[in-house]
């Protein structure tokens, strides 16, 4: 198993993650390969320079696959923590998805959970 940290700072995404996680089909994927029933949004990171780098590892390795229904795109799933808090990162593989971006996911809303605002520095531990 490999270890690799993404750091980034939180911004405001335009509530696209959101509607994607409160999808059935997406709920019953990720509660299979996770564990958990995300709560109906995400954590936007934009990363930094070796955040970035790290993110190019993620996408070469297998992660978890969301399969889509049609019409929408597929994604990738990676079990991550901050600060011991068990999340999982969604990376969304559409056409111009920016390459320094991340949505976090949680049972539970991440930004109320850690008391985070935007510009905040966070610091995700992947295992994979």
């Amino acid at each position: 198993m490999r270890t690799v940290l993404l750091r980034g700072r939180v911004f405001s995404g335009q509530g696209e993650g959101a509607k994607y996680v409160g999808l059935d089909w997406v709920k019953e994927q990720m509660k299979e390969r996770l564990g958990f029933t995300p709560y109906q949004g995400t954590l936007n990171v934009r990363l930094n320079t070796e955040g970035i780098e790290n993110r190019r590892l993620l996408m070469k390795s297998v992660g978890f696959e969301i399969i889509p229904a049609a019409d929408y795109c597929s994604g990738k799933l990676f079990k991550a923590a901050i600060e011991n808090v068990v999340c999982a990162i969604v990376i969304p593989e559409v056409r111009g998805y920016p390459k320094d971006a991340i949505e976090l996911i949680a049972p539970n809303n991440l930004r109320k959970m850690l008391n985070l605002v935007y510009v905040n520095m966070i610091e995700v531990k992947v295992t994979f």
